[in-house]
């Protein structure tokens, strides 16, 4: 099992390796820059610490593949939030209390640039529309300024 297993970490570590740049999809807001992946990381978090809003969570496929010996494209995902959308967001729904944190996502490019994306509130939040009504489409509308804001200072058009 052990050789079965070290087999498997061979063939999906150069799979791992190559960089891919996230296309742009329904739901989603993606900022491609010239920026390397640390430099974007750092304008990422200043960005958020400039916004009425925290990081309230931290997740790096990269870090943790590197506690491994292992060496993948930087990959980090930033979850924001503020106690009080957390307290609007369950007064319109419980369910979608699931979704807190919103997530930013910065991805290494096989070109060493990064890119910025994050799927926005409304996309996020839209299962639970019909039993949030419009306090949870206020909350929604009011998250995509914010994440916008925080991509357009992060990332801006170059």
């Amino acid at each position: 099992m052990r050789n079965f297993m070290i087999f498997i970490a061979f063939l999906v570590t150069p799979l791992l390796a190559n960089a891919q740049s996230i296309a742009p999809r329904d739901g989603w807001a993606v900022y491609p820059t010239s920026y390397s992946y640390n430099q974007l990381v750092k304008r990422t978090r200043s960005a958020i610490s400039k916004a009425p809003i925290g990081i309230v969570t931290q997740a790096s496929a990269t870090v943790g593949a590197k506690s491994q010996g292992i060496k993948i494209p930087g990959n980090i995902v930033i979850g924001v939030y503020r106690n009080d959308y957390a307290r609007r967001m369950l007064a319109a729904s419980v369910a979608a209390g699931i979704e807190a944190p919103i997530r930013l996502y910065i991805t290494e490019n096989e070109d060493k640039t990064a890119t910025l994306s994050y799927k926005t509130a409304s996309a996020v939040f839209a299962p639970y529309m019909d039993e949030g009504g419009q306090e949870l489409r206020d909350l929604a509308n009011e998250l995509d300024g914010v994440l916008q804001k925080i991509a357009q200072k992060a990332a801006p058009a170059q």
